[in-house]
């Protein structure tokens, strides 16, 4: 895949920012490129939707895995239950109810799902990757649609619609938007949650801030890039919301990429810097939760 055009905004002008690396699983530079317009980021020349499966064969990939191995995954599922509880409650508050029908598009090995249900949501997943989809059947015995099935949803069916940390792994960007369109019911909810690029940390750790994840990650969403992407497919951007703890994970991580070493409290410093200058500012936190609605 190759752009000569941005994916948020349509410009034109669009140039080489800098190279990334793949820590995760091979090793190999990709090349990241901004749209001197809207201010996005997207990855270029990244493997096409039937290649790209290899880059996320590690079974450090924790979205697919739900592996518990090394410090910082094993941060990351002391703080999950914490956050699903925090994201149902987001839902609720939105939708102002307490229950409804929820589609969690990359819904991963099935912990969103299998909270939602347990509080009384009608719950649909669709996941692409086989191995999360059997460890969502064999922790939750929640059967997750693959992408291909979307198809059979029919229109205007959810209340709500979430992707955590998924819309910036999607090939086909616009065909993901009018879908969500095609899906959500009226007076719904998108809830996507996304890497910021301008966050302070991913200023400071440059070309190995972990959330640019090349190539898993296609693009690379500034709140700008984001409300404009929104309002060419008839969505409004209702609220941001930081995720505080997404700051101190992606820092441990972009601490051990820049001095191959890890450095706990290196990344506990850096991801609390990270926050305290969002306090003031949340469009400057490390990840976002944009909560879209149809265009009145």
């Amino acid at each position: 895949m190759t752009y000569d055009h941005c994916p948020y905004c349509k410009s034109t002008d669009i140039e080489f920012a800098f190279s990334a690396k793949d820590y995760t699983v091979t090793g190999e530079q990709f090349k990241v490129f901004v749209c001197n317009n809207c201010g996005g980021y997207l990855t270029q020349d990244v493997p096409c939707k039937q290649q790209i499966g290899r880059y996320y064969q590690s079974e450090n990939y924790i979205s697919h895995s739900d592996t518990s191995k090394g410090l910082v995954n094993r941060l990351y599922h002391l703080v999950r239950n914490f956050t699903l509880i925090k994201k149902k409650n987001l839902l609720q508050k939105y939708l102002d109810k307490k229950y409804g029908s929820v589609l969690d598009i990359g819904s991963g090995t099935g912990a969103f799902l299998n909270t939602m249900k347990n509080c009384g949501w009608q719950i649909t997943g669709i996941e692409p990757d086989a191995t999360a989809r059997e460890n969502s059947k064999a922790n939750y015995g929640i059967e997750a649609l693959q992408p291909d099935q979307f198809n059979i949803l029919a229109d205007a069916a959810f209340d709500a619609i979430t992707m955590w940390h998924v819309l910036e792994h999607v090939h086909d960007l616009s065909g993901q938007m009018m879908t969500l369109r095609r899906l959500v019911k009226p007076g719904g909810k998108i809830f996507i949650a996304v890497p910021n690029p301008s966050s302070a940390d991913a200023k400071y750790y440059g070309p190995a801030w972990a959330a640019w994840d090349v190539p898993r990650h296609l693009y690379h969403f500034t709140p700008a890039a984001m409300k404009t992407l929104a309002g060419r497919f008839g969505f409004q951007v209702v609220n941001i919301h930081p995720m505080w703890f997404d700051s101190f994970y992606v820092s441990l991580l972009s601490e051990k990429y820049k001095s191959g070493k890890n450095n706990f409290i290196g990344g506990v410093l850096r991801g609390f810097s990270s926050n305290v200058k969002a306090i003031s500012k949340k469009e400057a936190c490390s990840s976002l939760i944009y909560v879209l609605e149809p265009a009145k």
